[in-house]
């Protein structure tokens, strides 16, 4: 029986940051950085000297191949001044900063050291949108890469899979699309920030200022099946199922559990964190679960000793709608097959029994996915603190939150479990 994990010695979040996500023609991957790294520091309540960081890891998952520059963690060492301090690039395609965050966990859990910076960097705009999707493939198993298994097929596979063996529909990934979109509306970081509705609306102004035959979509979802507002990718993935192509950086701040109260009063302890690894799908037995999520989450709940009902609300990975009901399965929040069920019945909205990406996840908040994993820790930090404003969730005694990220065709995922105390 595997013995359940401990760290050696507490760890604890006292600061996070983000720069804006989206797509910025005229700024590069330094200036993103150097926002996130500002706002971290801006967000840490009784301040912090970046010099006292002790060391630096960064993800970042193909700026190699997006803007032809490798070597990040020196480049970031440099910019924010914390030469010649050691620096560390990890790399988990769209993981790599949640491997980032893990490592600097550990390097604070060994008691080496005292304070860590960890965070993310992506910059995928300067690329066409053929070129992003062959480089997000580079991701993928040999044997998907060499089948043009891009990543929207992928997750049509998925979906395909999924609707096959439990009885949902499109009409069910609609239902994930307009709560996202809800959600960003109400984030000011997010990369689309409107509703469904507000996107009808402004279309049909459009239309009418152009003298145009103003659409006639009386709901949400009657946009959605609108194959021209809404075209296929991937079927049956279509536009608003995908999350966007994104340029963005995030970071955190980690120090150990002794010396938070130093930073902040309100600090995040980790007190759960887990890491998988799968098999590509040529291999794959089932295509409606990934098996890292599943080996992810076991450690942290046994590291924690918490179980998924714990967990008040989670980020996760929703680069395709059908991921999210993926995961919240896999994480054990519902049981396989019911996920669509419980976002239909408006389990995963804020108002609702188990709240999921708030924020709007990737799909609305944007996915540089170097940069991913830390992001999601602006959304548990927000929320555990009672600093998220308009998408506060409306629960007394929050406590728990978390946050997964997956990487490549499910090869790697990290779950991690936050708890302000």
């Amino acid at each position: 029986m595997k013995r359940p994990r401990k760290l050696g010695r507490g760890v604890a979040l006292v600061g996070v940051g983000m720069s804006k996500f989206g797509m910025f023609r005229d700024r590069d991957s330094k200036d993103l950085f150097a926002e996130a790294f500002r706002n971290m520091i801006a967000s840490v309540d009784k301040g912090a000297d970046p010099q006292d960081i002790d060391a630096l890891y960064v993800g970042n998952f193909s700026n190699d191949f997006f803007i032809h520059q490798a070597h990040w963690g020196p480049i970031v060492s440099d910019l924010i001044g914390h030469v010649p301090k050691p620096a560390t690039r990890t790399e988990g395609a769209c993981a790599s900063s949640a491997l980032a965050l893990r490592e600097g966990i550990f390097a604070i859990a060994s008691g080496f050291y005292d304070m860590v910076l960890v965070g993310g960097v992506e910059e995928m705009s300067k690329r066409s949108t053929e070129e992003v999707a062959e480089g997000l493939a580079l991701a993928t198993a040999p044997y998907e890469g060499r089948a043009a298994f891009t990543f929207p097929g992928v997750f049509g596979a998925v979906a395909t899979a999924y609707f096959d063996r439990y009885g949902a529909s499109r009409e069910h990934l609609m239902n994930v699309t307009i709560k996202s979109h809800n959600n960003a509306a109400l984030n000011p970081r997010a990369q689309i920030k409107a509703t469904i509705r507000s996107m009808m609306e402004s279309k049909r102004r459009r239309a009418s200022e152009k003298g145009l035959p103003e659409p006639t979509w009386q709901d949400e979802k009657e946009f959605l099946r609108d194959q021209d507002a809404n075209p296929v990718v991937a079927w049956p993935m279509h536009l608003f199922d995908c999350c966007p192509i994104s340029d963005g950086a995030s970071c955190a701040l980690l120090v150990g559990e002794e010396l938070a109260r130093r930073f902040t009063d309100a600090p995040l302890y980790v007190v759960g964190m887990g890491q998988g690894s799968g098999s590509g799908f040529h291999a794959a037995d089932d295509l409606t679960t990934f098996q890292a999520t599943k080996y992810a989450a076991e450690e942290a709940y046994s590291m924690s000793g918490l179980k998924p009902e714990d967990v008040q609300f989670s980020e996760v990975h929703d680069c395709f709608s059908i991921a999210e009901l993926i995961h919240m399965e896999d994480l054990g929040f519902f049981k396989p097959g019911q996920a669509y069920k419980a976002v239909e019945e408006g389990a995963t909205r804020r108002d609702g029994s188990k709240p999921i990406n708030t924020s709007g996840g990737l799909k609305c908040k944007g996915h540089p996915v170097g940069a991913t994993g830390v992001a999601q820790l602006m959304e548990v930090w927000e929320q555990l603190r009672g600093e998220a404003g308009e998408r506060q969730l409306p629960i007394k005694g929050l406590r728990i939150g978390a946050a997964h990220n997956l990487g490549g065709t499910g090869g790697t995922c990290t779950f991690t479990i936050f708890e302000r105390r």
